[in-house]
C-alpha cells in the first residue's frame, strides 16, 4: 500500500502544535474560571498545572509515536495497546463527542463574538423552557435556548463545510491570513496591556467574597482545569499526522516539548494581562473578557478591533477542524462497513464530501443541544479519559513488547506518566460527582460528563453491529 511522503519538518510540526493548541479557549474560558476560583492567583496556577499535566500525557504519547510512526495517531496505538474493539470506540467517540463538539464549540465562539457587534435574537424564556428535550438520568435539554446564538453558529458550520466540499485552492492562503490575525491579536493583548501602565497589580491581590473553601475550592479548581484542559486541546494532532514527519523519533518529542512550553507561557501571559486591567469581579462577569481588556486600555475602539481580529481568528481555527475532522470520518469510513457512505470521494470534487455532511449534521445536533460549556466540558471528559488510556498504554507496551525499539523514551519513567494516569483518574471522579452535584443543585439543566460518557457507550453495540456478518 502507497505511503504518505514524510514531508513535514520540525519547523512544521512545532508550528502544527502551537497552531493546534492557541484557539478560542483563551478567549473565552478565563472569565468563567475567574468566577469559579475567585482568586487570581489561583486562576494563573491553573494555566501552569493545566499545561504541566498536557505537557506529561503529550511526552508519554510520544514515546508511543515514536515507535509507530504511523498516520492515524491514537486509533493507531489504542489497536496496538487494546485491540481492534476498543480502538473502534475512540473512532467513535472522536466522531460523536470530541471532533464534532470541538468544531461546534469553537464556531460557538464566533457566534458569541459576533455578538458584541450585532445583538442576536432570543426566545422568550417561557418558550425556551415548554420546548425541551428529557434525557433520563442526564438531565433536560433546550434547543431553544439563546437560539440567535446558535443559528449563526450553525450558519458558520454550513459554510465552512460547504467550502471544504467544494474545495477552495486558494483556501491555504485565506488560513495563513487568519491565522496570522490571531497571532497579532495575541501579541498585542499582551504587549500593550502589560506595557500600558493603565491597570493595577494589586487586582491579583484581592480575590472575591464568595470565593470557595475547602472541598468546594477542590471541586471548583477541577472545574477550572476542565477549562484549562480545553484550551491546551489539540496537541495530539500532531501524532495524526506521524506518517508524513521528517525524522518523527526525534522531531515529534521536541515539538511536543517546545511548543507546550510555548503555548504555557503565553497562556499565562495573556490571562496577566485580563487580571492587570480588569479587577476580579469584573472579569468574573465579562462576557467578552479579551475585548473588554482591550477596551480598558484603548477604549471602546480598541475593544472592537479585538473583538473583530478574534473573530476572523476563530474562522481560520473552525475551518481547519472542520476540513480535519471530516478525514477521520473518512478514514472510518473505509475501514467499517457501517460508515461505508462517509469513505466515499466525491465523483467530481475529489473531496470527502458524505464525510463532510455528516459531521456537519452531527455538529448541528450538538450545537442545538446546549451551550458552548456544555459541549466543552463533555468533550474535555471524554477525551481526557482517552488521554489517560493512551498513558496507561505505555505500560502495557512496555510489557508486551519489551524487545521493540523505542527511539524516544518519555523522561521519568514510570513516575511521570503514573502522576499522570493518576491525575486523570481523579480528574475524570471529581468532574463526575461536582457535574452531578451541580444538576442537583440546579446549577446546570444536564449532567455533561454522564452525557458525554452515553454518547461515548453507544459505540460499543454499534462496534458489534458492525462487525456482524450479513
Amino acid at each position: 500500500m502507497a505511503q504518505l511522503a514524510r514531508t513535514l519538518s520540525f519547523k512544521t510540526t512545532l508550528s502544527l502544535v502551537v497552531g493546534g493548541v492557541i484557539g478560542s479557549g483563551i478567549f473565552m474560558k478565563p472569565a468563567l474560571m475567574a468566577g469559579q476560583l475567585g482568586n487570581g492567583w489561583l486562576l494563573l496556577s491553573v494555566w501552569v498545572v493545566a499545561g504541566c499535566i498536557t505537557l506529561f500525557g503529550a511526552l508519554s504519547n510520544a514515546e508511543v509515536a515514536a515507535m509507530f510512526p504511523e498516520t492515524g495517531g491514537q486509533y493507531v496505538f489504542f489497536e496496538k495497546m487494546y485491540g481492534r474493539g476498543f480502538a473502534f470506540v475512540y473512532g467513535w467517540a472522536a466522531f460523536a463527542v470530541f471532533n464534532t463538539a470541538g468544531n461546534a464549540s469553537i464556531a460557538y465562539v464566533f457566534a458569541q463574538y459576533t455578538n458584541y457587534f450585532i445583538p442576536l435574537p432570543e426566545c422568550n424564556p417561557a418558550l425556551v423552557k415548554a420546548i425541551h428535550l428529557n434525557i433520563p438520568y442526564v438531565g433536560n435539554i433546550f434547543p431553544l435556548d439563546h437560539i440567535g446564538v446558535k443559528l449563526l453558529t450553525i450558519a458558520l458550520v454550513l459554510t465552512l463545510t460547504y467550502i471544504n466540499y467544494r474545495s477552495v485552492k486558494e483556501g491555504g492562503a485565506v488560513q495563513r491570513i487568519l491565522t496570522a490575525l490571531k497571532s497579532v491579536a495575541i501579541v498585542v493583548l499582551i504587549g500593550g496591556i502589560l506595557f500600558s501602565g493603565k491597570g493595577h497589580w494589586q487586582n491579583l491581590q484581592h480575590p472575591l467574597s464568595n470565593a470557595p473553601t475547602g472541598w468546594a475550592l477542590v471541586g471548583a479548581y477541577m472545574a477550572a482545569l476542565a477549562g484549562a484542559f480545553w484550551a491546551y486541546d489539540g496537541w495530539n494532532n500532531i501524532t495524526f499526522v506521524a506518517g508524513e514527519i521528517q525524522h518523527p523519533q526525534r522531531n515529534i518529542p521536541r515539538s511536543l516539548f517546545m511548543g507546550l512550553l510555548f503555548c504555557i507561557l503565553v497562556y499565562v501571559l495573556v490571562n496577566l494581562a485580563y487580571l492587570y486591567v480588569l479587577p476580579l469581579p469584573q472579569m468574573a462577569q465579562s462576557g467578552f473578557v479579551a475585548s473588554d481588556a482591550a477596551a480598558a486600555v484603548w477604549g471602546a475602539a480598541g475593544g472592537s478591533i479585538i473583538a473583530l481580529m478574534i473573530i476572523f481568528s476563530i474562522i481560520s481555527t473552525t475551518n481547519a477542524n472542520v476540513l480535519a475532522t471530516a478525514r477521520v470520518t473518512y478514514a472510518m469510513g473505509t475501514e467499517n462497513k457501517l460508515f461505508a457512505p462517509a469513505g466515499k470521494l466525491h465523483p467530481k470534487y475529489r473531496t470527502p464530501g458524505n464525510a463532510l455532511i455528516i459531521n456537519a449534521v452531527w455538529t448541528i445536533l450538538l450545537i442545538l443541544s446546549g451551550s458552548f460549556d456544555m459541549l466543552t466540558d463533555m468533550l474535555i471528559f471524554v477525551s481526557w479519559f482517552f488521554y489517560g488510556m493512551s498513558v496507561l498504554g505505555v505500560f502495557i507496551l512496555r510489557s508486551k513488547m519489551r524487545t521493540t525499539p523505542r527511539p524516544y523514551r518519555v523522561f521519568g519513567y514510570p513516575v511521570v506518566p503514573l502522576l499522570f494516569v493518576a491525575f486523570v483518574a481523579f480528574f475524570l471522579v471529581s468532574t463526575l460527582y461536582t457535574d452531578i452535584r451541580d444538576y442537583q443543585l440546579g446549577r446546570t439543566p444536564v449532567i455533561n460528563s454522564v452525557l458525554g460518557i452515553l454518547i461515548t457507550a453507544i459505540g460499543i453495540p454499534v462496534y458489534f453491529l458492525s462487525n456482524k456478518k450479513v
